[in-house]
């Protein structure tokens, strides 16, 4: 997360709304607070245009064209019929869709997540929809809920195929608080002479010693069933380089892909496929949040050498006529196919689903 400047803030947020206006008129994608209401459609949306040309049109570069984000309410029928997933972080964001989605298209849905209020809200919505799901509320960091989530899935399901370990922070705050940066600065990404002990042990934990509790429990269900699985990890583009200013999300981050191709080396032998996603700026309630609190943390005064803003933008987000980070639904989509029995010949790799950030 790069620090913002002057008036990138509104610029960021002002390019946010019209982007969601822009595809929504074609299609291409529902309003975030639409979504958190929408019923299923009776049949999934059909995928549109790849792309849609500049309105209006750039003068400079002729034929210039929007990529069309897959819409929100899209779902594959089926894929996931008769199989159990586990999804940690359920409560928001991509845990949150991917969750609602893994449902339509029929898995059994484990959730898992902290923020219990809201964790529940989504199973409970699933099965408004006729889906099978239930939830246990936890920090993924202690055994005793890994254990549990694992165990809720053989009692109500009868085993477990897949995970999506998507659990993570970005700082020590519990995402269920407020933001108030002056009241929290010993809790919020600093560099390394500056960051706390705090700071650093929390987002470790959530994030590297998390996944690694994740995985034990899952794999030791899946060795028993004998039956193979798939598990995605949720890392960041920030596991694959660096970003100044967040040293304990850049190393749990690295944490996650590492632990990623050790499982999938140890694993590939008993039919149990392990990969990463590593995403860029991505439009979730984690990603306001975080910006909200770097907003503050500007103004408050701090001033950095401004190393992080050399490179903000992917090659879609800098491409497009709404800059705009990826949406959940975009990062979802990879993350179920990769869990799917299509991918069935990827693992141990860490995918940069990140629009081209990487690349250059």
């Amino acid at each position: 997360m790069s620090e913002p400047h002057d008036s990138a803030e509104g610029i960021e947020r002002r390019a946010l709304l019209k982007v969601i206006g822009a595809a929504a008129v074609t299609g291409g994608l529902a309003s975030p607070l639409a979504a958190e209401t929408a019923q299923p459609a009776a049949t999934p949306t059909t995928l549109g245009a790849y792309a849609m040309p500049w309105d209006p049109a750039d003068p400079a570069l002729p034929g210039r064209q929007n990529i069309v984000p897959v819409p929100e309410d899209y779902f594959v029928p089926g894929r996931f019929a008769g199989k159990t997933t586990l999804v940690t972080g359920c409560a928001r964001g991509m845990g949150r869709l991917a969750a609602i989605r893994l449902a339509r298209e029929g898995a059994n849905v484990v959730g898992v997540d902290w923020i219990a209020d809201e964790g529940q809200a989504v199973i409970d919505a699933i099965r408004s929809e006729g889906g099978k799901a239930v939830f246990v509320p936890g920090d993924i960091s202690e055994t005793a809920v890994c254990d549990a989530m694992v165990r809720a899935a053989v009692e109500h399901f009868g085993g477990l195929d897949c995970a999506l370990n998507n659990a993570g922070v970005m700082d020590a705050i519990f995402p269920g608080d407020p933001i108030d940066y002056a009241s929290q600065k010993d809790l919020v990404m600093a560099r390394i002479d500056e960051a706390t002990d705090d700071y650093w042990d929390v987002v470790m934990r959530v994030n590297a010693t998390g996944t690694f509790r994740s995985l034990r429990a899952e794999l030791r269900q899946m060795l028993a069933q004998g039956r193979g699985g798939s598990i995605v990890n949720v890392a960041s583009v920030a596991g694959l380089r660096g970003f100044g200013g967040t040293p304990s999300y850049v190393a749990s981050k690295h944490a996650v892909n590492g632990l990623t191709k050790n499982a999938a080396i140890d694993y590939a032998p008993y039919g149990i496929r392990v990969n990463s996603v590593c995403m860029g700026t991505t439009i979730t309630p984690m990603y306001e949040r975080a910006f909200d609190l770097l907003r503050q943390r500007a103004e408050s005064g701090f001033h950095d050498s401004g190393l992080g803003m050399m490179k903000i933008s992917s090659l879609i987000e800098a491409s497009q006529q709404p800059r705009r980070g990826s949406t959940a639904a975009e990062q979802v989509a990879v993350m179920l196919f990769l869990l799917s029995p299509e991918a069935s010949n990827l693992t141990g790799a860490n995918y940069a689903t990140d629009g081209g950030f990487t690349t250059y």
